[in-house]
């Protein structure tokens, strides 16, 4: 299954290149729990521009998007997938392929509120990471993990919904 559906985050699904394969590595707690930590990392490549200019701060960042592409395929595959990490992976996947397999409203309204708040709390950070203010980075950050964070939990909960749904969704639990 390598349906990445509709919208941006279909399209941030097909620019990952997430085969089968990539998604069974990324369902690694080293995986999920590394690329969750890596905004701070953006932020700071981005606020290093006062120190060594925008051309170097270009690099940083350039790294560290290239480290959010490798990231789900330099992890081996976990041993065991019955963890919060490994669904919040397969939450995204059924997420992803909504259009194919309908997921329940009330999940959708919050994936779509989680990742507006995530949105708006990734501008504020950026925002202050342009400009200096460590004020508003913080304050992005915060809404930022906050967000995304309630989004994984939420990607759980329709994992277990929906896993009993299709036999290509219980056969990713092992």
């Amino acid at each position: 299954m390598t349906s990445h559906g509709a919208g941006f985050a279909g399209q941030i699904a097909s620019l990952f290149r997430m085969s089968d394969e990539v998604w069974a590595r990324h369902a690694s707690g080293w995986s999920v729990w590394t690329r969750l930590a890596s905004f701070p990392l953006l932020l700071v490549a981005i606020w290093s521009h006062v120190w060594i200019g925008w051309g170097w701060a270009a690099a940083l960042i350039a790294i560290v998007t290239v480290w959010l592409w490798l990231n789900p395929r330099v992890f081996s595959p976990p041993a065991t997938t019955n963890n919060w990490a490994a669904k919040v992976t397969f939450g995204e996947r059924v997420w992803l392929n909504r259009k194919a397999i309908p997921i329940p409203r009330h999940h959708a309204t919050a994936a779509y509120l989680l990742s507006a708040i995530s949105g708006v709390g990734f501008a504020i950070a950026l925002y202050g990471a342009v400009v200096t203010l460590i004020w508003p980075a913080i304050l992005g950050t915060v809404v930022v993990y906050t967000g995304k964070v309630w989004f994984c939990d939420r990607m759980v909960w329709l994992y277990e919904d929906m896993k009993d749904r299709d036999q290509v969704y219980r056969s990713w639990l092992r």
